[in-house]
């Protein structure tokens, strides 16, 4: 697949890798949402017990493989309108791990303004790889300050999370980004550590 996945895209993964029971519940659920958004607080932590937490086909280009899950999670949120932001916030703030990678992945397919960058800014103080893989998508390469996406992608490479999984850098990358993974590598070199391939991609583009 080419381009960023979209809201059929991930219809399509869902269905050929979820069961049958799976694909009912969700249709059930995003029409539950669309009616009463009271609902959400139910349905949203019961998505891995309905629909299992199953890999899903290759459909999905991202080095960080989606789950059955983490789909039906973002197509939930995704069938409601998101006027105001702060029913998402109270979601990720209650959630656990695996609802906030969700609320994170969803980011891209909603529109919420910059009601969600607190959200990505809380995940990228995290050191979990999948929450910063998420926080790192379409959404954050939008809405990340210049130097909060410089530290964002120093902490991806410093925690070993390969950059094709990050969205943004073909247009975000500049010198300065350069110099911090510039002083990244020498760190590294001196200290005898092995350097993460891609790296050198960034470097040559600003010697």
């Amino acid at each position: 697949m080419t381009g960023p996945i979209s809201v059929p895209d991930l219809e399509a993964a869902f269905q050929a890798g979820a069961p049958d029971r799976a694909w009912k519940w969700l249709a059930d659920a995003r029409r539950q949402v669309a009616r009463d958004r009271g609902a959400l607080e139910l349905l949203f932590p019961a998505a891995a017990r309905a629909c299992g937490r199953a890999r899903l086909p290759s459909l999905l280009p991202s080095p960080d493989r989606w789950r059955t899950d983490d789909v039906a999670r973002v197509l939930v949120l995704a069938s409601m309108a998101w006027r105001d932001p702060d029913r998402l916030h109270g979601l990720y703030d209650h959630g656990d791990a695996d609802e906030k990678r969700a609320i994170l992945l969803a980011l891209d397919f909603i529109e919420v303004g910059d009601g969600g960058l607190a959200i990505v800014e809380d995940a990228l103080r995290t050191n979990d790889t999948r929450l910063i893989t998420a926080a790192l998508g379409r959404y954050g390469a939008r809405h990340l300050s210049a130097s909060a996406y410089r530290q964002a992608i120093l902490k991806a490479v410093f925690c070993g999370i390969p950059l094709a999984a990050v969205s943004g850098l073909d247009d975000r990358a500049d010198a300065e980004l350069a110099r911090m993974l510039g002083d990244f590598v020498r760190e590294r070199s001196v200290a005898g550590r092995t350097v993460p391939d891609d790296v050198w991609s960034i470097l040559a583009r600003f010697p």
